[in-house]
């Protein structure tokens, strides 16, 4: 079913699908983008200067991605820079050495971050090379799509 929403908003889908679960900020944003009309959804890998271009004058900007932070695979945790710091466990999946959490310190610092950052990851298990998400992470995908359309509706 498709639902519209109000505002501006930008989905950002961050990973890699060629490496399992790394692939869920993907998986997720296309699923928002099939649930919701009125929002632009990107599908990125993560390298913090592409991060920095996509959301560059964006009103909301909410970021999906996976982490590795010790946590049950499967988990989603909701981070909101910068009253929230993002932890380094976001970048311990990506395989670039400028990821995530350097553009959310970068945007902060250049005044380049869109007014309201929301960013949700995903305890992955397996980020070896192939397609497909672990049964866990593949689970917590409705979670997040229904975490992300709420704050969608949310917006003024």
């Amino acid at each position: 079913m498709e639902h519209e929403v109000a505002g501006a908003a930008l989905i950002i889908g961050v990973g890699n699908p060629l490496r399992r679960d790394d692939g869920v900020g993907w998986v997720a944003a296309r699923a928002v983008r099939q649930a919701v009309r009125a929002v632009r959804v990107l599908e990125l890998e993560g390298e913090g200067a592409s991060l920095l271009e996509a959301w560059a004058g964006a009103e909301v900007a909410i970021v999906i991605d996976a982490v590795r932070g010790g946590a049950c695979p499967g988990t989603v945790v909701r981070f909101e820079p910068p009253g929230d710091p993002l932890p380094r466990t976001f970048a311990s999946t990506s395989t670039h050495a400028f990821g995530l959490p350097d553009a959310v310190e970068l945007g902060r610092t250049l005044g380049r971050l869109p007014r309201r950052l929301i960013v949700y990851g995903v305890e992955g298990t397996d980020f070896t090379a192939g397609e497909g998400l672990s049964p866990a992470v593949e689970a917590a995908v409705p979670a997040v799509v229904s975490r992300v359309m709420a704050e969608l509706e949310a917006l003024p």
